[in-house]
């Protein structure tokens, strides 16, 4: 018994430390003007180049030979708020940052798409 309580002590402390915090568009961009936070955009080039992007992001092309190379050069002590097209691959890339050590990784759960929608500013370059 002692055992099985041990072992679903460390199942749950695993899952709790490899969460990554999902919030909707309207939390989102409550945080992204608190201006604490870094903004990281994780779509290609043509996405960007064809949609916008939120006022203030840095581009990390999550589907570039380089990603993982440009993330883990991130400060690990400071917080981020990722999103990409729809939150697949910022939800990826969060818990690649989780598993790396990084303080504070927030991801737009439904993505540019949802923040777009709900009529958000966004740039376009």
């Amino acid at each position: 018994m002692k055992k099985i309580v041990s072992l679903i002590i460390i199942c749950f402390s695993l899952t709790a430390f490899s969460q990554v915090k999902n919030v909707d568009a309207v939390a989102f961009k409550k945080l992204v003007d608190e201006k604490k936070h870094i903004l990281i955009d994780l779509r290609t080039n043509e996405e960007i180049k064809s949609k916008g992007m939120i006022k203030g992001a840095t581009q990390i092309d999550f589907f570039g030979k380089d990603a993982f190379a440009e993330i883990d050069k991130l400060d690990k002590t400071k917080s981020y708020l990722i999103y990409c097209a729809g939150g697949g691959r910022s939800e990826e890339c969060g818990f690649y940052m989780q598993k790396h050590g990084f303080k504070e990784v927030v991801n737009l759960e439904k993505g540019f798409s949802d923040w777009k929608n709900k009529g958000f500013e966004i740039e376009t370059k």
